[in-house]
């Protein structure tokens, strides 16, 4: 019997390895998977990166964006 250790996608009711060559196995072949749910990376934390958005930067860049994203007439033009 053998076993490994497959990183895989569900979609569409069927499980896709990530890798192709990650299984030499014919179609049709009969296995037994046991599922775990894996998360690659946790949630962002939304405050914590919305307070670091200025960071680095002067007291005149952030007025300058400021200015620039409450100036909303020059979006659109060229």
């Amino acid at each position: 019997m053998m076993t490994k250790k497959v990183d895989a996608v569900y979609e569409d009711g069927a499980f896709r390895p990530i890798e192709n060559s990650a299984l030499s196995l014919k179609d049709g072949t009969r296995v037994r998977l046991t599922v775990e749910q894996v998360t690659d990376a946790p949630e962002p934390d939304v405050l914590r990166l919305a307070a670091e958005v200025y960071a680095g930067l002067s007291e005149e860049d952030v007025a300058e964006i400021e200015r620039i994203a409450t100036e909303r007439g020059s979006f659109f033009t060229r």
